[in-house]
């Protein structure tokens, strides 16, 4: 008989109301799932990396046509992910699509945490009107329309700079301005070190954010040019042969899918470690 069978047995818990085994339970069982998501995303993100590592040692490539168009999925080895509307591999220009995530995601959120980092301790150790002024332009960067370079700059900029300026009030930085550290010191020995761990947590998700716009953009027709593989580039070419050949257009937006579902999972997982962290300090 189990904790919770016993303590109802007893009489020991009211209806409706959890009793201790029970949240114990729950707690294991979310507990459980939670790592089973992360495994999960660390699997898939490590296929996605050796696609991006193997992308140009594939037999077929992935700009010239290789057999019949839209040849079904599992069909055939070792194009096992068919063919698209002009007889090119499926598997291939997933794998070159994945290179085209890594760089749009990699790189926007690298400059943004470049800039968004040095602006985030810059207005942690001057604050008053450096604070001031950097608050100002991110604020007004959020409120433009969401082009993709604004977008990069604004939702990375922001939270580093919340996170600098709180941790400019702890008692390691205070203790270092009273010994006479010298700006410089405060900021990049001090400041940084204690930001990284957040600002690189936070940065997956935005990667999961950049892909799903590159993702967007290109299904609108105005993203990478073809060509040159994405995602979203490879469900709008055949978005209207969706009834026809729907594996064509299931492929990429399940690779989609899975890939900022993985960098979402682990970027909340990294965000909460980091969060308990600091609230136990």
């Amino acid at each position: 008989m189990s904790l919770v069978q016993t303590e109802e047995s007893l009489g020991l818990t009211e209806p409706g109301v959890q009793s201790p085994g029970e949240v114990a339970a729950a707690r294991k069982g979310k507990k459980k799932r939670a790592g089973l998501l992360w495994w999960f995303a660390i699997f898939w993100l490590g296929i996605v990396v050796l696609a991006v590592i193997f992308a140009d040692f594939l037999p077929a490539e992935y700009d010239k046509p290789i057999g019949d168009a839209h040849q079904a999925p599992f069909e055939s080895w070792p194009e096992f992910l068919g063919t698209d509307y002009l007889g090119r591999s499926t598997l291939s220009r997933i794998a070159a699509g994945a290179q085209t995530s890594l760089i749009v995601s990699t790189i926007p959120v690298a400059t943004g945490i470049l800039i968004g980092g040095l602006l985030g301790l810059t207005a942690a150790y001057f604050r008053g009107a450096a604070e001031t002024v950097i608050d100002i332009v991110a604020d007004a960067l959020l409120a433009f329309p969401p082009l993709l370079l604004l977008l990069m700059l604004a939702s990375v900029l922001k939270p580093p700079s919340v996170w600098t300026i709180a941790q400019s009030k702890r008692e390691y930085v205070v203790v270092a301005k009273a010994m006479g550290a010298r700006p410089g010191r405060i900021m990049f020995k001090e400041l940084m070190p204690n930001t990284v761990a957040t600002i690189l947590s936070y940065a997956v998700i935005v990667m999961a954010i950049m892909i799903v716009a590159e993702g967007s953009l290109s299904f609108l027709g105005v993203g990478v040019p073809d060509p040159e593989p994405s995602w979203g580039g490879m469900v709008y070419k055949e978005k209207d042969n969706l009834e026809t050949y729907p594996g064509q257009v299931f492929v990429p937006c399940g690779v989609l899918f899975l890939t900022v579902f993985s960098l979402n999972v682990i970027g909340d997982r990294l965000r909460a470690k980091f969060d308990v962290r600091d609230s136990n300090l």
